[in-house]
Parts: C-alpha cells; sequence; structure tokens
C-alpha cells in the first residue's frame, strides 16, 4: 500500500559541530523564506497610512490590507501541512515561495486598493506555506530534545520579522525615491535566493504514499474560517453587532466548521484529525496559540497607527518605536531555546512568558496621547519577552507528545490556529477601533467628523489639518488603542490559564525522521 523513495542524503542528527552546521546550513533557506513571508505581514503597518490616502482607502480599507493576507495565511496553513505528510516538503516549500513572489509583484504594482487586497490573499497562501513547512522540516531532522536551540534561532527569526517590518516599511515611505511600493517589492529578491537555497542545501527522504486529500473538509475550513473572519471585521462599522447580518455570518460560519468537523470524523486522511484534540499538551497549547496570535498581532499592526497619528511621528521614528519589541522577542525567544536545549525543561518557561505577555497587555492599556517614550519601550519589551517565551515553545511541547506521523499535521495546526487568533485579533479589534473612533469624533468633533477615521471616511491626515482639531484627533486615536490592549487583558489571562494546565514531558531525544522509522518497524511487526 505504501512506498517510499529516499533521496540519497538523511537528514542530519545533530550530535556534534560539524553535523549542526550542516543542520543550519539546510535550515538557511528556511530562515530566508521565513523572514520574507512573515515581513510580508507586517511591513505594511507603518506604510498603511501613506498607501491609503494614496489609493484613497477608509479606516475598514486600513484594516482588510492586513486581514486578508492573514486570513488567506490562516485558511491555507492545514492544507499545506497535510501535504507535508503525504509529499515531498522541499517542493511544497519551493511552490509556497513561488506563490509569495507573484502575490508581491502585484501589490508592489497595484493601481487601486481592490487589487492590493487581492494580491494579499495570494501572497497570504505562499506565507501560509512557509509558516506551516518550516517548523515541520525541522521537526523531521531535529530531535525534540535539541529542538530548543534552533526553535530559539527560528523564533527569533519569527519575532524580528513580525515586529522589525513597521520599521523597514517606514524607512521605505519616508525614502523618497522609493516609497510605499517596495514595501512589496523588497522581499521578491530575497525569497528567490530563499528558494535556490532550499535546493542546494535540504535533503530531506522523500515519502509517496497512496494518498486521498480530503478536499472537502479543506473548502469547509477555509469557508468557516474565512466567514467568521469577515464578520468579525465588519460588524461594529458595516453593521451592528447585535443584527441579522450578525446572526447570518456568525450562525453560518459556526454552521459550516460544524459541517466541516462532521466532514472530518469521517475523513480516510483529514485535513485536522480529530484524535489530535484527545491529547492534553495539543488541545491546551493550540487555545495558547490563539491567544498569543491576537497579542502578537493585534499589538503590532494598531501600535503603528498610535505611533503616526496619536504621537505624530513619521513613518520611520515609528518603526524605530517599535524596536524595543523586536529585541524582546530576540531575547527571549534565543536565550528560551538555548536553557530549554541545556536544561531539558520547559514548562517554567511557557508559564513565564503567559505572565510577562499578560504583564505587557495591562501595561499597554494605561497608555494616552502623553505617553513618554521611554514608558512606551518598556511596555513593549515586557510583551515581546512574554510573546517571545511563549510562541514557538508551545510547538516544541506539542510536536514533543504526538506519534512521528502526526508532526507535520500537529505543526501546521499551531500555526493555524495562532495566525487565527491574528487574523480575528486584527479584523475584530480593527472593527471595534473604527467603531470607537466614530464614537468619539462624533462626541468630541460633532456628527459631522463622526465618519473620519471610521467606517465611512478616509484615515486622517494630521499634517493638514489646524492645531485645535489635531489634538482632538490625536486624544481620539490613543484613548481608542489604549482600549484595545484593555481587551487583551483576560484574553492573556486565559492563554496563562491554558499554559498552567500543560503538562510537562521529558523532550524526546530523536529526530522526527527517527521516530517515523521506528513507528513503521514496530507496525510492520
Amino acid at each position: 500500500m505504501t512506498t517510499t523513495s529516499a533521496q540519497p542524503e538523511s537528514p542530519a542528527a545533530p550530535a556534534g559541530p560539524t553535523s549542526r552546521r550542516k543542520v543550519l546550513q539546510a535550515l538557511s533557506g528556511l530562515m530566508v523564506g521565513m523572514f520574507v513571508s512573515i515581513l510580508a505581514s507586517t511591513v505594511v503597518a507603518n506604510a498603511l497610512p501613506r498607501i491609503i490616502t494614496d489609493l484613497q482607502g477608509s479606516q475598514t480599507v486600513y484594516t482588510w490590507i492586513v486581514t486578508s493576507e492573514l486570513l488567506a495565511m490562516t485558511a491555507t496553513v492545514p492544507l499545506w501541512g497535510k501535504m507535508a505528510d503525504l509529499y515531498s516538503k522541499k517542493l511544497l516549500i519551493q511552490l509556497s515561495l513561488g506563490l509569495f513572489v507573484v502575490g508581491s509583484l502585484i501589490a508592489g504594482l497595484t493601481p487601486n486598493v481592490e487589487i492590493l487586497i487581492v494580491s494579499r490573499v495570494v501572497q497570504g497562501i505562499g506565507a501560509g506555506g512557509m509558516t506551516a513547512l518550516s517548523m515541520v522540516v525541522m521537526a523531521a531532522m531535529i530531535p525534540p530534545r535539541e529542538l530548543g536551540r534552533y526553535a530559539g534561532i527560528f523564533g527569533a527569526v519569527f519575532g524580528v520579522g513580525t515586529v522589525a517590518g513597521p520599521l523597514i516599511g517606514g524607512l521605505l515611505v519616508d525614502t523618497s525615491w522609493l516609497g510605499w511600493r517596495w514595501c512589496f517589492l523588497i522581499g521578491v529578491p530575497f525569497t528567490l535566493v530563499a528558494i535556490v537555497l532550499l535546493q542546494r542545501t535540504l535533503h530531506l527522504p522523500v515519502v509517496r504514499k497512496q494518498v486521498k486529500v480530503d478536499y472537502l473538509g479543506a473548502f469547509l475550513i477555509t469557508l468557516g474560517v474565512c466567514t467568521l473572519l469577515v464578520w468579525s471585521s465588519l460588524a461594529g462599522s458595516q453593521f451592528e453587532w447585535a443584527s441579522w447580518w450578525s446572526v447570518g455570518l456568525a450562525g453560518g460560519g459556526v454552521v459550516v466548521l460544524a459541517l466541516a468537523v462532521w466532514v472530518e470524523s469521517k475523513a480516510a486522511e483529514p485535513i485536522i484529525p480529530l484524535t489530535l484534540f484527545r491529547n492534553r499538551t495539543v488541545a491546551l497549547a493550540t487555545i495558547a496559540s490563539v491567544l498569543v496570535g491576537v497579542a502578537m498581532f493585534g499589538g503590532t499592526v494598531f501600535l503603528s497607527q498610535y505611533f503616526q497619528i496619536a504621537l505624530g511621528k513619521s513613518p520611520t521614528v515609528a518603526g524605530l518605536m517599535s524596536l524595543p519589541m523586536v529585541f524582546g522577542l530576540l531575547v527571549s525567544s534565543t536565550v528560551a531555546g538555548q536553557l530549554i536545549t541545556k536544561w531539558g525543561r520547559w514548562k517554567g518557561f511557557l508559564v513565564a512568558g503567559g505572565v510577562v505577555m499578560l504583564a505587557g497587555m495591562g501595561l499597554l492599556s494605561t497608555i494616552d496621547g502623553q505617553t513618554s517614550t521611554l514608558l512606551l519601550s518598556v511596555y513593549m519589551a515586557v510583551l515581546g519577552i512574554g510573546v517571545g517565551m511563549l510562541m514557538q515553545n508551545l510547538v516544541l511541547a506539542a510536536q514533543n507528545d504526538v506519534p512521528a506521523h502526526d508532526l507535520g499535521v500537529t505543526t501546521s495546526m499551531l500555526s493555524f490556529f495562532r495566525s487565527m487568533g491574528g487574523a480575528v485579533g486584527v479584523s475584530a479589534l480593527g472593527a471595534v477601533l473604527a467603531n470607537k473612533i466614530t464614537t468619539l469624533m462624533t462626541e468630541k468633533l460633532g456628527p459631522m467628523a463622526g465618519g473620519s477615521g471610521g467606517e465611512g471616511q478616509t484615515v486622517p491626515d494630521i499634517s493638514t489639518l489646524p492645531a485645535p482639531v489635531v489634538r482632538i484627533i490625536q486624544d481620539v486615536y490613543a484613548t481608542a488603542t489604549a482600549d484595545l490592549f484593555l481587551i487583551g487583558v483576560p484574553l492573556t489571562a486565559l492563554a496563562l490559564v491554558a499554559v498552567l494546565f500543560i503538562k510537562e514531558k521529558p523532550l524526546n531525544t530523536l529526530s522526527g525522521e527517527e521516530r517515523l522509522a521506528r513507528e513503521r518497524a514496530a507496525a510492520d511487526h
């Protein structure tokens, strides 16, 4: 029934300095690919006010330029992960990077916001492949006992790409001979380099199976998630939260997902095996991953707007102001990974990350239009440190606790739920922000100004407005942004509770491929 064919070179086990060097060489293309795909999600953050002004978009469009990419990434991650258990991982990664290049070129040359949003969807499909497959490949090559060292590096790459994107975007926007279009085009040459590096350095056994991909399940999961994300992004702006539109979209999304669960329970090769959720570690790590996604994506996207509108900073300065979060993520992710590899213990880092992330959200809920740069830097560093300790180590805990043949789907499932948390966070919080801004504008400037920055009007260009109006607008955006972080406090508290109930288990000393070989040998006997 099942036949296998392997390329001559098997995955290197990191037993010594030489093999460790080979592993790093093999992961180099993955790191470049992951960096540019994550960068795509965040590089537009500081460029968005300029993009929206040039293309004449609204606050709703502002949110959707981010959400469309996250939505496409979220919806396709489970399918990429499932295919990784069935087909060549190397070919799949190169395909995902190729899609990313196409989407980036369309985005960089877009004439209007409609085509820009479509291009972001294509980018998101490619980024979904990289997000899911990079960790799958790592788990195939490296034992969990050693994975902390490399996961820390990848966590740092992920964190730097997530939070450094706004800085790069700001610099591009403020450079007269480049402009915001290069926020999309800059990733193209790096993505092509990643494809070449992967071709030359990544060598994994290719397992060929007689398979049946559950396309109906994939379609229903995608449709259900997209419906809920559309509802969460439009409710409160296009229609009331308590309305027939909400009932139709939210109810429809839930019904479709319930149907997807039924289809998945009957499928021979389900996209998301429901049996995985019987595993306590996987179930709790999934819940925590959703909430980490809300904190990570929601925080960075709307802080950029706060810097530029509420504090009146340029895109470049706004990017520089995000550096404390970059360093927090970079240091905590890398150090935690090294210490986990050294000590073989990981639960304490998850709990500490949950506590610190909760503190960061609470501190950021106190910001206003007069908060000092020093205090902001401290608050953002705290949030970054917490997210850095949680993000990759949740994946490590789950990978360590599942059979090798489920590594791909488990890894992609956690990436899926983290991305879904980010997409829901950006879309729902964006809708709350737009509604709050509209309400406050109406209170302070009267009904005619109520749409400014809200659902129907463009984001205000404070450089063209009189000083008294600018002060009011800045106060409105500061208040609305702080409210978003206040909403995030109970969500991060739930993440901490989920982490507390995860049971620590010793880290496996075999790589995914070695574990899979043993499982097959045991099954044959």
